[in-house]
Protein backbone atom coordinates (compact mmCIF):
# COMPACT_ATOMS: atom_id res chain seq x y z
CA UNK A 1 0.00 0.00 0.00
CA UNK A 2 1.51 3.33 -1.06
CA UNK A 3 2.14 6.01 1.53
CA UNK A 4 -0.42 8.83 1.68
CA UNK A 5 1.05 12.08 0.41
CA UNK A 6 0.87 14.91 2.98
CA UNK A 7 -0.30 17.27 0.22
CA UNK A 8 -3.38 15.12 -0.34
CA UNK A 9 -4.55 15.04 3.28
CA UNK A 10 -7.43 17.26 4.38
CA UNK A 11 -6.78 20.37 6.50
CA UNK A 12 -8.93 22.37 8.90
CA UNK A 13 -8.29 26.05 8.23
CA UNK A 14 -10.25 28.03 10.77
CA UNK A 15 -13.80 26.70 10.36
CA UNK A 16 -13.23 25.61 6.76
CA UNK A 17 -12.35 22.01 5.92
CA UNK A 18 -10.04 21.88 2.89
CA UNK A 19 -10.07 18.58 0.99
CA UNK A 20 -6.31 18.75 0.38
CA UNK A 21 -3.36 21.03 1.06
CA UNK A 22 -2.92 22.26 -2.50
CA UNK A 23 -3.60 25.96 -2.90
CA UNK A 24 -3.91 27.80 -6.20
CA UNK A 25 -1.65 30.82 -5.90
CA UNK A 26 -3.13 34.15 -6.97
CA UNK A 27 -2.13 34.71 -10.60
CA UNK A 28 -2.86 37.67 -12.86
CA UNK A 29 -4.29 36.42 -16.15
CA UNK A 30 -5.38 39.71 -17.82
CA UNK A 31 -8.62 38.33 -19.29
CA UNK A 32 -11.11 40.87 -17.89
CA UNK A 33 -11.12 42.64 -21.23
CA UNK A 34 -14.36 44.56 -20.97
CA UNK A 35 -15.40 48.08 -20.08
CA UNK A 36 -16.26 47.09 -16.51
CA UNK A 37 -13.14 44.95 -15.92
CA UNK A 38 -15.58 42.33 -14.67
CA UNK A 39 -15.06 38.55 -14.61
CA UNK A 40 -16.70 36.76 -17.56
CA UNK A 41 -17.79 33.22 -18.50
CA UNK A 42 -14.10 32.54 -19.20
CA UNK A 43 -13.26 33.19 -15.55
CA UNK A 44 -16.13 30.94 -14.47
CA UNK A 45 -14.81 28.08 -16.58
CA UNK A 46 -11.17 28.64 -15.56
CA UNK A 47 -11.80 28.53 -11.82
CA UNK A 48 -14.41 25.77 -12.02
CA UNK A 49 -11.89 23.54 -13.84
CA UNK A 50 -9.50 23.92 -10.89
CA UNK A 51 -11.98 23.44 -8.02
CA UNK A 52 -10.36 20.17 -6.89
CA UNK A 53 -7.64 22.25 -5.20
CA UNK A 54 -8.02 22.53 -1.43
CA UNK A 55 -8.22 26.31 -1.76
CA UNK A 56 -8.29 28.71 -4.70
CA UNK A 57 -6.93 32.21 -4.18
CA UNK A 58 -8.19 34.34 -7.06
CA UNK A 59 -6.08 36.59 -9.24
CA UNK A 60 -5.43 39.98 -7.69
CA UNK A 61 -8.55 42.16 -7.91
CA UNK A 62 -8.32 45.91 -7.53
CA UNK A 63 -10.31 47.47 -4.70
CA UNK A 64 -10.95 50.72 -6.61
CA UNK A 65 -10.14 52.47 -9.85
CA UNK A 66 -7.21 54.12 -8.06
CA UNK A 67 -5.81 50.69 -7.23
CA UNK A 68 -5.44 49.37 -10.79
CA UNK A 69 -2.02 49.01 -12.36
CA UNK A 70 -2.26 46.28 -14.97
CA UNK A 71 -4.36 46.04 -18.09
CA UNK A 72 -7.51 43.83 -18.15
CA UNK A 73 -7.39 42.83 -14.48
CA UNK A 74 -10.72 42.35 -12.68
CA UNK A 75 -11.90 44.52 -9.82
CA UNK A 76 -14.26 44.15 -6.87
CA UNK A 77 -15.62 47.71 -6.60
CA UNK A 78 -18.59 47.76 -9.01
CA UNK A 79 -21.92 45.90 -9.26
CA UNK A 80 -20.88 44.35 -12.58
CA UNK A 81 -17.70 43.00 -10.98
CA UNK A 82 -19.59 41.62 -7.98
CA UNK A 83 -22.03 39.90 -10.36
CA UNK A 84 -19.18 38.46 -12.44
CA UNK A 85 -17.39 37.11 -9.37
CA UNK A 86 -20.66 35.68 -7.98
CA UNK A 87 -20.91 33.47 -11.07
CA UNK A 88 -17.35 32.29 -10.38
CA UNK A 89 -17.90 31.48 -6.70
CA UNK A 90 -21.18 29.69 -7.46
CA UNK A 91 -19.41 27.50 -10.02
CA UNK A 92 -16.53 26.67 -7.66
CA UNK A 93 -18.92 25.85 -4.81
CA UNK A 94 -21.00 23.61 -7.10
CA UNK A 95 -17.81 21.56 -7.58
CA UNK A 96 -17.18 21.42 -3.83
CA UNK A 97 -14.32 23.93 -3.95
CA UNK A 98 -13.32 26.81 -1.67
CA UNK A 99 -12.28 30.22 -3.01
CA UNK A 100 -10.81 33.41 -1.51
CA UNK A 101 -10.38 36.65 -3.44
CA UNK A 102 -7.08 38.54 -3.37
CA UNK A 103 -7.62 42.25 -2.68
CA UNK A 104 -5.10 44.38 -4.55
CA UNK A 105 -3.78 47.93 -4.68
CA UNK A 106 -0.61 48.33 -6.73
CA UNK A 107 0.31 51.80 -5.45
CA UNK A 108 3.23 53.35 -7.32
CA UNK A 109 3.60 50.47 -9.79
CA UNK A 110 0.62 51.94 -11.65
CA UNK A 111 0.72 54.60 -14.40
CA UNK A 112 -1.16 57.86 -15.20
CA UNK A 113 -2.65 56.08 -18.25
CA UNK A 114 -4.97 54.25 -15.82
CA UNK A 115 -5.99 57.41 -13.95
CA UNK A 116 -6.90 60.00 -16.58
CA UNK A 117 -3.42 61.46 -16.34
CA UNK A 118 -3.36 61.64 -12.53
CA UNK A 119 -0.36 60.25 -10.69
CA UNK A 120 -0.60 56.88 -8.93
CA UNK A 121 -0.66 56.88 -5.13
CA UNK A 122 2.23 55.77 -2.91
CA UNK A 123 3.61 56.30 0.60
CA UNK A 124 6.31 58.61 -0.79
CA UNK A 125 7.02 60.40 -4.08
CA UNK A 126 9.68 57.92 -5.20
CA UNK A 127 9.72 56.35 -8.66
CA UNK A 128 10.17 52.56 -8.47
CA UNK A 129 11.92 52.74 -11.87
CA UNK A 130 9.94 49.77 -13.06
CA UNK A 131 7.53 49.04 -15.92
CA UNK A 132 3.76 49.34 -15.91
CA UNK A 133 1.60 47.13 -18.16
CA UNK A 134 -0.77 49.79 -19.52
CA UNK A 135 -3.53 49.69 -22.17
CA UNK A 136 -0.86 51.12 -24.49
CA UNK A 137 1.78 48.50 -23.75
CA UNK A 138 4.63 48.55 -21.23
CA UNK A 139 5.60 52.03 -20.07
CA UNK A 140 8.13 53.34 -17.57
CA UNK A 141 6.71 54.09 -14.15
CA UNK A 142 6.59 57.70 -12.98
CA UNK A 143 7.17 59.53 -9.71
CA UNK A 144 3.92 58.90 -7.78
CA UNK A 145 1.92 61.21 -5.55
CA UNK A 146 2.73 60.93 -1.85
CA UNK A 147 -0.48 59.93 -0.10
CA UNK A 148 -2.01 62.50 2.21
CA UNK A 149 -3.62 61.37 5.45
CA UNK A 150 -6.94 61.80 3.66
CA UNK A 151 -5.71 59.53 0.83
CA UNK A 152 -4.72 56.89 3.41
CA UNK A 153 -8.09 57.15 5.14
CA UNK A 154 -10.05 56.83 1.88
CA UNK A 155 -7.90 53.86 0.77
CA UNK A 156 -8.65 52.09 4.06
CA UNK A 157 -12.35 52.70 3.36
CA UNK A 158 -11.90 51.32 -0.18
CA UNK A 159 -10.48 48.10 1.27
CA UNK A 160 -13.38 47.84 3.70
CA UNK A 161 -15.91 48.34 0.89
CA UNK A 162 -14.09 45.74 -1.20
CA UNK A 163 -14.49 43.30 1.70
CA UNK A 164 -18.23 44.05 1.80
CA UNK A 165 -18.40 43.44 -1.95
CA UNK A 166 -16.41 40.22 -1.52
CA UNK A 167 -19.08 38.93 0.84
CA UNK A 168 -21.82 39.86 -1.66
CA UNK A 169 -19.93 37.97 -4.36
CA UNK A 170 -20.05 34.77 -2.29
CA UNK A 171 -16.34 34.24 -1.60
CA UNK A 172 -15.35 32.01 1.31
CA UNK A 173 -12.84 34.63 2.41
CA UNK A 174 -10.21 37.07 1.20
CA UNK A 175 -6.47 37.60 1.05
CA UNK A 176 -4.87 41.02 1.54
CA UNK A 177 -2.11 41.38 -1.07
CA UNK A 178 0.61 42.89 1.11
CA UNK A 179 3.42 41.56 -1.04
CA UNK A 180 5.49 41.80 -4.23
CA UNK A 181 6.27 45.51 -4.18
CA UNK A 182 2.65 46.73 -4.18
CA UNK A 183 1.09 49.34 -1.88
CA UNK A 184 1.47 47.67 1.54
CA UNK A 185 4.98 46.49 0.69
CA UNK A 186 5.80 50.07 -0.32
CA UNK A 187 4.79 51.24 3.17
CA UNK A 188 6.85 48.44 4.77
CA UNK A 189 10.08 49.14 2.88
CA UNK A 190 12.63 51.86 3.63
CA UNK A 191 13.49 52.28 -0.04
CA UNK A 192 9.89 53.28 -0.86
CA UNK A 193 8.73 54.91 2.39
CA UNK A 194 10.46 58.11 3.50
CA UNK A 195 7.49 59.51 5.45
CA UNK A 196 8.05 61.44 8.67
CA UNK A 197 4.52 61.08 10.07
CA UNK A 198 2.87 58.13 11.86
CA UNK A 199 3.14 56.00 8.71
CA UNK A 200 6.93 56.22 8.29
CA UNK A 201 10.18 55.88 10.16
CA UNK A 202 9.89 53.16 12.79
CA UNK A 203 8.95 49.55 12.01
CA UNK A 204 5.68 50.01 13.91
CA UNK A 205 4.84 53.11 11.89
CA UNK A 206 5.59 51.46 8.53
CA UNK A 207 3.31 48.54 9.47
CA UNK A 208 0.52 50.84 10.73
CA UNK A 209 -1.38 51.18 7.43
CA UNK A 210 -1.49 47.39 6.98
CA UNK A 211 -2.91 46.81 10.47
CA UNK A 212 -5.44 49.61 10.11
CA UNK A 213 -6.74 47.98 6.92
CA UNK A 214 -6.76 44.55 8.57
CA UNK A 215 -8.73 45.91 11.54
CA UNK A 216 -11.34 47.51 9.26
CA UNK A 217 -11.74 44.37 7.17
CA UNK A 218 -12.10 42.38 10.41
CA UNK A 219 -15.35 44.28 11.01
CA UNK A 220 -16.74 42.79 7.77
CA UNK A 221 -15.29 39.26 7.67
CA UNK A 222 -14.52 36.98 10.61
CA UNK A 223 -10.75 36.95 11.03
CA UNK A 224 -10.62 33.21 10.34
CA UNK A 225 -11.73 34.02 6.77
CA UNK A 226 -8.95 36.57 6.19
CA UNK A 227 -5.52 35.68 4.84
CA UNK A 228 -2.47 37.89 4.24
CA UNK A 229 0.44 37.54 1.83
CA UNK A 230 4.07 38.66 2.22
CA UNK A 231 7.32 38.36 0.27
CA UNK A 232 9.93 39.18 2.95
CA UNK A 233 13.12 38.67 0.90
CA UNK A 234 11.96 40.34 -2.31
CA UNK A 235 14.95 42.34 -3.53
CA UNK A 236 15.82 44.60 -6.46
CA UNK A 237 12.32 44.42 -7.91
CA UNK A 238 9.68 47.18 -8.27
CA UNK A 239 12.14 49.43 -6.45
CA UNK A 240 12.06 47.29 -3.28
CA UNK A 241 15.38 46.41 -1.61
CA UNK A 242 16.23 44.35 1.45
CA UNK A 243 18.05 46.30 4.17
CA UNK A 244 18.87 45.67 7.82
CA UNK A 245 15.31 46.53 8.93
CA UNK A 246 13.44 44.49 6.30
CA UNK A 247 13.36 41.10 8.01
CA UNK A 248 12.85 42.62 11.50
CA UNK A 249 9.76 44.39 10.10
CA UNK A 250 8.25 41.13 8.85
CA UNK A 251 9.17 39.42 12.13
CA UNK A 252 7.30 42.18 13.96
CA UNK A 253 4.28 41.84 11.66
CA UNK A 254 4.05 38.05 12.01
CA UNK A 255 4.47 38.12 15.77
CA UNK A 256 1.75 40.78 16.00
CA UNK A 257 -0.51 38.64 13.79
CA UNK A 258 -0.43 36.00 16.54
CA UNK A 259 -2.87 38.27 18.38
CA UNK A 260 -5.33 37.85 15.49
CA UNK A 261 -7.18 34.70 14.48
CA UNK A 262 -6.43 34.72 10.75
CA UNK A 263 -7.21 32.02 8.20
CA UNK A 264 -3.54 31.97 7.20
CA UNK A 265 -0.31 33.80 6.49
CA UNK A 266 0.92 33.22 2.92
CA UNK A 267 4.69 33.59 2.42
CA UNK A 268 6.81 33.46 -0.72
CA UNK A 269 10.28 32.00 -0.85
CA UNK A 270 12.65 34.44 -2.62
CA UNK A 271 11.76 34.96 -6.29
CA UNK A 272 15.41 35.61 -7.15
CA UNK A 273 18.81 34.46 -5.90
CA UNK A 274 19.42 36.37 -2.66
CA UNK A 275 22.41 34.31 -1.51
CA UNK A 276 24.66 37.36 -1.84
CA UNK A 277 22.14 39.84 -0.38
CA UNK A 278 23.46 40.69 3.07
CA UNK A 279 20.25 41.02 5.09
CA UNK A 280 17.96 38.67 3.14
CA UNK A 281 16.60 35.42 4.54
CA UNK A 282 17.27 32.57 2.12
CA UNK A 283 14.82 30.05 3.60
CA UNK A 284 11.59 31.86 4.39
CA UNK A 285 9.48 28.95 5.72
CA UNK A 286 12.22 27.76 8.05
CA UNK A 287 12.85 31.28 9.40
CA UNK A 288 9.26 32.39 9.93
CA UNK A 289 7.54 29.13 10.92
CA UNK A 290 8.65 29.38 14.59
CA UNK A 291 7.42 32.98 14.80
CA UNK A 292 3.83 32.44 13.72
CA UNK A 293 1.35 30.17 15.51
CA UNK A 294 -1.31 29.90 12.83
CA UNK A 295 -1.73 28.30 9.41
CA UNK A 296 1.19 28.94 7.05
CA UNK A 297 1.01 28.73 3.26
CA UNK A 298 4.32 28.65 1.40
CA UNK A 299 4.80 29.45 -2.28
CA UNK A 300 7.34 29.69 -5.10
CA UNK A 301 8.75 26.99 -7.38
CA UNK A 302 7.49 23.96 -5.46
CA UNK A 303 6.99 20.63 -7.21
CA UNK A 304 5.21 17.53 -5.91
CA UNK A 305 8.20 16.17 -3.99
CA UNK A 306 9.21 19.49 -2.39
CA UNK A 307 5.59 20.25 -1.52
CA UNK A 308 5.12 16.96 0.30
CA UNK A 309 8.47 17.36 2.06
CA UNK A 310 7.86 20.85 3.44
CA UNK A 311 4.56 19.70 4.99
CA UNK A 312 6.14 16.50 6.30
CA UNK A 313 8.89 18.61 7.90
CA UNK A 314 6.18 20.82 9.49
CA UNK A 315 7.59 23.99 7.90
CA UNK A 316 4.22 24.80 6.31
CA UNK A 317 0.63 23.58 6.42
CA UNK A 318 -0.37 24.27 2.79
CA UNK A 319 1.55 24.77 -0.45
CA UNK A 320 0.52 27.27 -3.13
CA UNK A 321 1.21 26.35 -6.74
CA UNK A 322 1.06 28.81 -9.62
CA UNK A 323 2.18 27.78 -13.10
CA UNK A 324 1.56 24.07 -12.44
CA UNK A 325 -2.12 24.87 -11.84
CA UNK A 326 -2.29 26.88 -15.07
CA UNK A 327 -1.36 23.90 -17.24
CA UNK A 328 -2.74 21.17 -14.94
CA UNK A 329 -6.27 22.09 -13.85
CA UNK A 330 -6.48 18.66 -12.20
CA UNK A 331 -3.16 18.96 -10.37
CA UNK A 332 -4.46 17.24 -7.21
CA UNK A 333 -5.64 14.22 -9.22
CA UNK A 334 -2.35 14.07 -11.11
CA UNK A 335 -0.37 14.13 -7.86
CA UNK A 336 -2.60 11.35 -6.54
CA UNK A 337 -1.84 9.19 -9.59
CA UNK A 338 1.78 10.35 -9.81
CA UNK A 339 0.85 11.20 -13.39
CA UNK A 340 3.00 13.26 -15.76
CA UNK A 341 2.46 17.02 -15.70
CA UNK A 342 1.66 19.21 -18.69
CA UNK A 343 3.89 22.17 -19.56
CA UNK A 344 2.54 25.72 -19.57
CA UNK A 345 2.65 28.24 -22.39
CA UNK A 346 4.20 31.38 -20.89
CA UNK A 347 3.27 33.46 -23.95
CA UNK A 348 -0.41 33.20 -22.95
CA UNK A 349 -0.06 34.04 -19.23
CA UNK A 350 -1.09 37.68 -19.54
CA UNK A 351 -2.19 38.09 -23.13
CA UNK A 352 -5.81 38.49 -24.10
CA UNK A 353 -5.95 35.22 -26.03
CA UNK A 354 -9.34 34.12 -24.69
CA UNK A 355 -9.50 30.37 -24.06
CA UNK A 356 -5.98 29.77 -25.38
CA UNK A 357 -3.62 29.18 -22.47
CA UNK A 358 -6.45 29.64 -19.98
CA UNK A 359 -9.15 26.98 -20.21
CA UNK A 360 -7.85 24.76 -23.02
CA UNK A 361 -5.44 22.66 -20.92
CA UNK A 362 -6.95 19.14 -20.79
CA UNK A 363 -7.29 16.97 -17.73
CA UNK A 364 -5.14 13.85 -17.53
CA UNK A 365 -6.42 10.95 -19.58
CA UNK A 366 -5.17 7.70 -18.09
Amino acid sequence: MSKIQPLLTSYKMGNLLLKNRLVIAPMTRSRANNKENAPTKLHVKYYKQRASAGLIISEGSQISKRAVGYVNTPGIYSEAQIKGWKAVTDAVHTEGGKIFIQLWHVGRVSHPDFHNGELPLAPSALNPNSKSFTPNGFKDTVTPKEMTLEDIKSTIEDFKQAAINTKKAGFDGLEIHSSNGYLFHQFFNNSSNKRTDNYGGSIENRARFFFEVLDEISEVFPQNRIGVRFNPSMHNSHGIDVDQETIPLFEYVLKTLNTYNLAYVHLSEPFTDVSEVKYAVKNIAKHFRPLYNGTLIINSKFDQEKGNKIIEDNLADLVAYGKLFISNPDLAERFEKNAPLADWDAATFYSDTGEKGLTDYPKYAN
